[in-house]
């Protein structure tokens, strides 16, 4: 590759995480590219985030303006990243969270399901297609919104396994 062939492949890798291309293919004659990222997951915030940052909040407030702020505290070296399974779609067409319109999600964060437990619906051609957890756990991350065109092997789900 010629050097402005490369900083033309660095452009476009920049575009793509930019606009966050989860895969891309290029095919001229006897170049052929294929960039895949993956998403780096960041854990939900939970209830005890929202109320760590709610009693920070009144106490920044009230600091003195005249005073310096203070060091940040050094956080504890960082968790190893866990394992999640992630539920990808096994067909092309559009995430339905709920069995119908107004009804309740079928799973929510934070819910336990079981291997074999309908998950989402995913219509393809008119078909209303159940789709099942392959695993059993805690349901951590939903990637997708309800009436979301999905495409096959898009992930759909985080589950921490049991």
């Amino acid at each position: 590759m010629k050097p402005q062939d490369i900083q033309d492949l660095k452009q476009l890798i920049e575009f793509l995480k930019q606009y966050q291309v989860a895969e891309f293919d290029l095919d001229r004659g006897d170049l052929k590219i294929r960039l895949k990222f993956h998403a780096q997951e960041s854990p939900a915030a939970g209830l005890s985030d929202l109320a760590r940052l709610l009693q920070q909040a009144p106490q920044a407030a009230a600091a003195p303006a005249q005073n310096p702020p203070a060091a940040a505290p050094t956080e504890p070296a960082a968790a190893p990243a866990e394992e999640l399974h992630i539920v990808k779609s096994p067909i092309v067409g559009t995430f339905y969270s709920s069995p119908s319109p107004g009804a309740a999600s079928f799973v929510s964060p934070g819910d336990h399901v079981e291997k074999g437990q309908v998950i989402c619906i995913v219509e393809a051609m008119k078909l209303m297609n159940e789709i099942e957890s392959d695993a059993a756990g805690e349901m951590v991350k939903c990637f997708v919104t309800n009436g979301q065109a999905i495409e096959f092997g898009q992930p759909l789900f985080a589950i921490r396994p049991a």
